[in-house]
């Protein structure tokens, strides 16, 4: 591995579904040697792409799973992670982008920002990673890159800036011109291999020239020296120009926009030059640890190989010789043999085969440098644990996870797939932190809980498949939640004699609405309860909240304030008091005007324009609320939010309604109440179920 940071890059290519992430990264791997023949997403030579190396991910033409491979590029070394498109696999993205020190966005040139686009922009806000777009597809009927470099503006709020301008569009796209360098570039022989630069055709001379002077008043204000030149009227250089944009994208204040066609192998390598001229190194990035000694103060990380080994585990797999876990080095280095602490449970391990990932294929290395991205055998941990050194006891912050939404029953066929299914279970919730499961107590049957049908559904398949588990699932299930709407008070004791030491304890307060799922308040004074009996009240609290009363979905969005209480010398406890706890809750719960709270989803719809009443007729019979439509030119967009209880089954009944023409993409918005009608409707379901039992 190369030890020079500076010819380091550390990138993932990010986009909505069906945008070319795939192809894009197959011609990149193989413009730069890693691979010797181009495979597609949907092979119809049965291959597949080189980075879907998942069976499932052949077949359905989509990535699942995030793959990472690397490769040189202008004596560079170029770490790549491929991520998943679908939001249903966004924790894929999610702990891609944490590890990554910049991202090519692509966009395609005739949809533009979709809805995945937005979810990805913002992860990549969340965790302050530079990138610069890619405009794909300009080959495509109705392609228009500067729509969409527009839009990079308006709907992300990103300072685009155009680099390069196309030479045609649609099928008269033969490639682009270099605002910087000011050449017209092509791309010959049977996979678009041989760039043959010429001069600007003079037909787009002018508009060029254009171009480049508003390219050059957008990039000015990140270099002093460019400004100057232009003020004085000094020849303006190249390297100036790259020099500004390098520093702008860095700052997170400008991106700018390359163009191109990945399938038809148009303008992938002028993307690698500006992969190693604008996206930063291992070096220009800052990145934070925890000091838990230091009462988790913040921590700069150092990229340097001499300083203790701090690195974080992110994703998981279950390889042929066991775990597979894929580590980013952020200070330090990792060498085969070197003792490591797991700073989540303070066990030490020693570092064994240490490999790069090329997909699927690995090749062993001796050690891991900070600035690089590797994985290691052997490690029993979790996904997001940082391992460091013995001498120092860091922790990296953790990733962003969200919780699932939907659940789903599974009921294995006999005995042996009992046992498979165990087995696929553990190592499913251990790669993936938005894939739980757990065993209801009084119907037996093993629930599991993902993101979206799509995401239960692959798991499901990867059991049959993987570990041979015949499951049969019943029906999809909404994971409902319970709130309270008004201020309630409360004032129970908990009082039991029973021979010998008996039980006391008393606890008052209120409690009320709140935007947090649970806040703690504690206001007693005068030591009406002791405080060694408060952290006991707060876990009472707590331990109901798991559970509601009625219903028995988890509570959320309550504080609760204790201001009084008793306590007994002789009889008080800690059990006591969170005995007193629970029944306090119990007592002001009721009171409260509890709700149920459903999950909210927002859909995004694509669709010919002469469909676009049918789609919003389909939405508002989902008691949906549309909240933006828009023509793109024979195309519309509806934007909706809807209860995800209402979208079971939707893709069948929108391929009917749209002749197979639209689709759709749903992600997780927020959870509101349920109204009065469908709420009686949900509870008299759940007192049926409970009177099965």
């Amino acid at each position: 591995m190369i030890r020079n940071l500076e010819k380091v890059r550390n990138i993932g290519i990010s986009a909505h579904i069906d945008s070319g992430k795939t192809t894009l990264t197959e011609r990149i791997l193989f413009y730069t040697d890693k691979i010797h023949k181009i495979n597609e997403v949907r092979g119809k030579d049965g291959a597949g792409a080189v980075m879907d190396s998942m069976e499932l991910e052949r077949e359905r033409g989509i990535t699942i799973a995030s793959a990472a491979t690397y490769c040189e590029w202008d004596s560079h070394n170029i770490n790549i992670i491929d991520t998943p498109g679908h939001v249903d696999f966004t924790v894929e993205v999610e702990r891609s982008l944490r590890v990554l020190d910049g991202v090519v966005l692509i966009l395609c040139s005739v949809s533009g920002v979709q809805s995945q686009s937005i979810t990805v922009d913002q992860q990549m806000k969340r965790y302050k990673v530079p990138c610069i777009a890619f405009v794909n597809k300009c080959d495509r009927s109705g392609a228009n890159p500067a729509k969409v470099s527009g839009q990079l503006r308006n709907k992300l709020g990103h300072n685009s800036v155009m680099m390069q301008l196309p030479i045609g569009l649609e099928d008269k796209h033969e490639g682009v011109v270099d605002l910087v360098a000011m050449k017209a570039y092509y791309f010959e022989g049977d996979n678009g291999e041989i760039l043959v630069t010429k001069d600007i055709p003079t037909e787009m001379m002018t508009q060029a020239q254009t171009a480049r002077e508003e390219m050059i008043d957008a990039v000015s204000l990140f270099s002093e020296e460019l400004t100057d030149a232009i003020l004085e009227e000094k020849p303006i250089t190249e390297e100036l120009i790259m020099t500004a944009v390098r520093t702008g994208t860095i700052e997170r204040q400008m991106t700018p926009v390359f163009l191109g066609s990945a399938y038809k192998n148009k303008a992938v390598q002028p993307l690698l030059n500006a992969v190693i001229s604008y996206l930063p190194s291992p070096l220009d990035i800052e990145n934070e640890a925890l000091d838990i000694d230091n009462n988790e103060e913040m921590v700069i990380l150092e990229s340097s190989f001499d300083k203790p080994t701090v690195a974080l585990a992110f994703k998981l797999e279950d390889g042929q010789y066991g775990q597979l876990t894929y580590i980013r080095v952020y200070q330090g280095c990792i060498n085969k043999g070197d003792t490591l602490t797991n700073t989540r449970d303070g066990r030490k391990f020693k570092a064994g085969r240490l490999i790069r990932m090329h997909s699927s294929q690995t090749e062993e290395v001796e050690a891991i440098p900070a600035g690089h991205i590797g994985a290691m055998f052997g490690v029993d941990c979790a996904s997001g644990d940082t391992f460091v050194s013995p001498t120092i006891n860091y922790s990296m912050i953790a990733m962003h996870i969200m919780e699932p939404v939907i659940s789903l029953s599974i009921v294995p066929k006999d005995n042996k797939a009992q046992i498979n299914m165990s087995k696929a279970l553990n190592r499913f919730t251990k790669e993936d932190p938005t894939f739980k499961t757990y065993v209801d107590h009084e119907t037996g049957d093993t629930i599991i809980q993902g993101m979206g049908e799509l995401h239960l559904e692959v798991y499901v398949e990867r059991m049959k498949r993987e570990y041979g588990a015949e499951v049969e699932t019943g029906k999809p299930r909404v994971a409902y939640r319970e709130t309270i709407t008004r201020k309630a008070p409360f004032n129970y004791t908990h009082k039991k004699q029973t021979g010998g030491a008996g039980q006391f304890g008393r606890v008052a307060g209120f409690m009320e609405p709140h935007d947090d799922e649970f806040e703690f308040v504690n206001k007693i004074t005068g030591g009406r309860i002791p405080t060694q009996y408060i952290p006991a009240c707060k876990q009472g609290f707590q331990g109901c909240m798991d559970k509601g009363p009625k219903l028995e979905f988890p509570v959320t969005g309550i504080k609760v304030t204790i201001d009084d209480g008793a306590f007994h010398a002789v009889d008080s406890s800690e059990m006591a008091f969170k005995a007193a706890a629970r029944g306090a809750f119990l007592e002001a719960y009721n009171k409260a005007k509890p709700v149920i709270k459903e999950p909210i989803m927002k859909v995004v719809i694509e669709t010919p324009n002469e469909f676009q009443g049918a789609c919003m007729g389909l939405i508002n019979q989902r008691r949906g609320i549309i909240q933006g439509s828009q023509e793109e030119g024979v195309m519309s967009v509806v934007e909706s939010q809807v209860p995800l209880s209402d979208m079971f089954g939707f893709s069948t009944v929108l391929r009917s309604a749209t002749q197979g023409k639209a689709q759709f993409t749903m992600e997780f918005s927020t959870y509101k109440q349920v109204p009065l009608s469908i709420a009686e409707e949900i509870a008299r379901k759940k007192i049926e179920e409970k009177t099965k039992k």
